[in-house]
């Protein structure tokens, strides 16, 4: 099948063009998000306000007066933070003794590893609340929901910076141990070094998942350890939604993490093709 060249005239109006195009469609919801969180609950449902009407910051004001947005944007951050920080300290060890020390089971234990993100949540939530609630008594704790953001991001932190690691020449680790250096001394001084663009991107990426996790974060949480998540779940009554309440404290919960990855988009790009090309 014959390809546009990127270069000819015709390339050069076509691919900008579906590039364009693919963007906006991307980031249309965001925008239609953001524009509704202006319009008060009465107006967003309204045909006759879809793009002519008042602007107002009345759900931002009763976002942070009435709903508490701040204690919900901590716990988000405490969470995401100490989960990411948890699963690089187990992922980095992990990572890197199955880069330089494989067995013939190295294969089928990453492959298992990924495979448990195939199974439904849905399924282990009653014995997860039950456990939590009747037996251990960390329901609704920073404790539970860190242990849990780690568990559910540590298969692609494994995976991720296993891949990063095997890039690196062998021949460096063994030098680094004919030195007499240690195990510990080989992973913060010679593994993390040169492979600082995977690690941040890997955090990066743990810490935007641990920071978007809806389900367990509002199935295992009620107000003490309630995340973001929780606070755009309780817009709701059973007469409907609030969709200016609800557009205006989703953008207050997605807007950090936006700015994050606008301001790392470099480090991440780095990290995402380390060793792509040699």
């Amino acid at each position: 099948m014959a390809t546009i060249d990127q270069t000819s005239p015709l390339g050069k109006v076509l691919w900008p063009t579906l590039a364009w195009t693919v963007a906006l469609i991307f980031f249309f919801p965001i925008f239609w998000m953001v524009f509704t969180s202006f319009k008060t609950d009465a107006d967003a449902v309204k045909p006759e306000f879809l793009f002519s009407f008042t602007p107002t910051l009345e759900n931002y004001l009763n976002m942070t007066e009435n709903y508490d947005y701040w204690r919900f944007a901590i716990n988000s951050v405490i969470t995401s933070v100490f989960a990411t920080t948890l699963a690089l300290i187990v992922g980095i060890p992990a990572a890197y003794a199955m880069a330089f020390n494989p067995s013939r089971h190295t294969k089928d234990i990453l492959v298992w590893m990924l495979s448990t993100k195939m199974l439904p949540a849905a399924a282990v939530l009653y014995p997860m609340t039950f456990l939590t609630k009747n037996f251990l008594g960390i329901f609704d704790t920073h404790f539970l929901v860190i242990i849990v953001l780690c568990l559910i991001n540590l298969p692609i932190v494994i995976w991720m910076l296993f891949t990063y690691f095997k890039e690196i020449p062998k021949e460096i680790i063994e030098a680094g141990k004919m030195d007499g250096v240690t195990t510990w001394g080989e992973i913060k001084d010679i593994l993390i070094p040169l492979s600082w663009g995977g690690v941040a991107s890997t955090a990066l990426l743990a810490f935007i998942f641990c920071w978007n996790e809806a389900y367990w974060t509002v199935r295992l949480t009620t107000t003490e350890a309630a995340t973001l998540s929780k606070l755009i779940e309780g817009n709701r009554a059973p007469e409907g939604l609030f969709f200016g309440r609800l557009s205006a404290v989703s953008t207050a919960a997605v807007g950090p993490i936006v700015v994050l990855g606008w301001f790392c988009q470099k480090q991440l790009v780095r990290g995402l093709t380390f060793g792509a090309v040699k």
